[in-house]
């Protein structure tokens, strides 16, 4: 069986072409060509560059795929942007380089079995703070930052697509090793401080990167299409318990908690915004990082995933920061 995973040098990318080599399929791997292949050195693996630009390009591009060896069985459609210097980028290589994938993929009769886009719960934005329950798949999408923007309207064509056998998922937050935004968290706390937001609890959820491949694999042996799912490892941790995993992983009794009030992380993040834009670039602390680090609500329903494809995560957090911390830090085991 053939599979192509496109965003295959990205951080979940590369630990999904591992799971689809250890399954046994006949894996391709669409990167560019200035992309880093540190994590894609299995000789079994086929390379392959789209012109997502240029549909004509791309076409002919999949045309000579064809002819040679025919249409994948699957694709997993995981390239994308979770950072831009220039907002409309997101729009621009999320949602356009993908409708012209899909668009050329159909012209050239080439749909597979099952096309799962990765999508995100940042397409479906924080859930109420008041009520503090989970995001339903039957709630009406709310995002509030770009990129978010930019999955969800990516979701509405192709779902609008007929007949075409898309699968959405969007995970919560996916943490692990060759992962950054976590990674900076676990190494704040390895220097003794130990940041966070506001005064109230955020209640956050999570899914280690092999466990999101894992529930991805599965769904493809079950044949799903025409459907979508959060994905998360069920449970449900505040931000204080997941600083208290970091510390206790990392062995550190003592750290300096430094609490960031949320109007100063307000004025923060316009400001380095703002500035940062007068000279075309994006901080790490910007409009759409504020209106994430300020939600407290990302609990999201996941029992139709546990239901449809009896997944069972490998990995809680402490286990999963754990594996994470020995691979980052192997100086300390």
């Amino acid at each position: 069986m053939k599979i192509l995973i496109t965003g295959a040098s990205g951080f979940i990318g590369s630990f999904l072409v591992e799971k689809s080599l250890e399954l046994g399929f006949e894996t391709y791997a669409g990167i560019r060509a200035s992309s880093s292949k540190k994590y894609l050195n299995d000789e079994r693996i086929k390379f392959i560059d789209f012109n997502y630009s240029d549909k004509e390009k791309l076409i002919a591009q999949l045309n000579e795929f064809k002819r040679q060896n025919g249409a994948w069985d699957y694709i997993i459609h995981n390239a994308g942007v979770t950072k831009c210097d220039k907002k409309s980028d997101f729009d621009r290589v999320n949602f356009v380089f993908t409708k012209n994938f899909v668009e050329c993929i159909c012209r050239t009769d080439m749909l597979p079995k099952i096309f799962v886009y990765m999508s995100s719960l940042s397409a479906w934005g924080a859930g109420d703070e008041k009520t503090l329950q989970p995001i339903k798949l039957s709630a009406p999408p709310q995002p509030n930052t770009a990129y978010g923007k930019s999955k969800i309207k990516s979701e509405n064509f192709i779902a609008s697509v007929p007949d075409f056998p898309y699968l959405f998922v969007r995970p919560t937050g996916v943490y692990g090793a060759r992962e950054k935004d976590y990674l900076a968290f676990i190494k704040s706390v390895k220097n003794g401080i130990v940041p966070s937001i506001g005064l109230k609890p955020q209640y956050l959820t999570f899914i280690y990167v092999k466990d999101l491949a894992k529930a991805i694999f599965l769904m493809i042996q079950k044949g799903i299409t025409r459907k979508a799912y959060f994905v998360s490892d069920g449970n449900v941790y505040t931000s204080a318990e997941y600083a208290d995993i970091v510390k206790k992983l990392l062995g550190k009794k003592f750290a300096i908690k430094i609490c960031v009030p949320i109007f100063i992380l307000k004025i923060i993040c316009f400001s380095l915004d703002t500035v940062c834009g007068w000279f075309g670039k994006s901080p790490t602390l910007n409009r759409d990082k504020y209106n994430i680090l300020k939600a407290r609500n990302w609990k999201c329903e996941t029992q139709p995933l546990f239901d449809d494809i009896n997944f069972v995560a490998d990995y809680d957090l402490t286990r999963g920061i754990s594996e994470t911390i020995k691979t980052e830090f192997p100086e300390k085991y």
